[in-house]
């Protein structure tokens, strides 16, 4: 039986991402155990048959799967930013993650998430006006990015009443962890259900606490 992989940074390894990505897995009612899912650095991966749930971009470009071009596109940040600045929009480092739950059916969008000093908060209250722009501009990215099924941060801030795009994180990378205890699927239970192709409803917040972006 395949197994699943989850690829992890062979340098800035993140314990807490990785267990969490694992229980998601465990606990979701596949009838998959623990011993079915392997944790394997990015460095030491080889081409495999099993199902690949990469948490790091730098996936060795030898190894073949479904997210490789879209992974490509976001280990190159200037480039991707010259993109989205040729659609208009301004450019900049950002400290807030817009989570987009890419569907077989389409995209849903989580609370938004922020970081005070070293913690990750959600859900951050973002302004109507703004929120609007945020889907129009992860709709427009993932669309063009072609990207399959998967959860995806991007990465941007409000600055002097401007929205400035950073990057784009094709999986659930650290601000993610912040969704454990406030959502329902968590966003890591959401990465797996649209890698393993099942469906996902609805996005439940159960904190009422908002967080306000000024």
């Amino acid at each position: 039986m395949p197994k699943v992989l989850i690829v992890e940074d062979a340098v800035k390894v993140d314990r807490a991402i990785t267990q969490a990505m694992k229980q998601a897995i465990v606990s979701d009612g596949l009838g998959l155990a623990p011993d079915a899912i392997d944790v394997v650095a990015a460095d030491q991966l080889a081409l495999v048959g099993d199902q690949l749930c990469p948490l790091t971009l730098d996936v060795p470009e030898s190894v073949s799967f479904p997210g490789q071009a879209v992974f490509r596109a976001c280990r190159n940040v200037e480039g991707l930013r010259q993109m989205v600045a040729e659609w208009q929009y301004a450019i900049g480092a950002g400290n807030l993650w817009l989570p987009v739950v890419l569907t077989a059916k389409g995209p849903l969008y989580a609370e938004v998430i922020g970081k005070l000093e070293s913690e990750y908060l959600q859900p951050i209250h973002v302004a109507d006006v703004w929120r609007q722009d945020l889907y129009q501009l992860a709709h427009r990215l993932v669309r063009w990015l072609m990207a399959p099924p998967a959860v995806y941060l991007m990465q941007f801030d409000v600055h002097d009443q401007t929205l400035r795009f950073d990057r784009l994180i094709p999986f659930p990378a650290a601000p993610a962890i912040a969704s454990l205890t406030v959502q329902t699927p968590n966003l890591f239970v959401c990465h797996w259900r649209c890698l393993s192709g099942q469906a996902i409803q609805d996005l439940v917040v159960s904190s009422s606490r908002y967080q306000t972006y000024p």
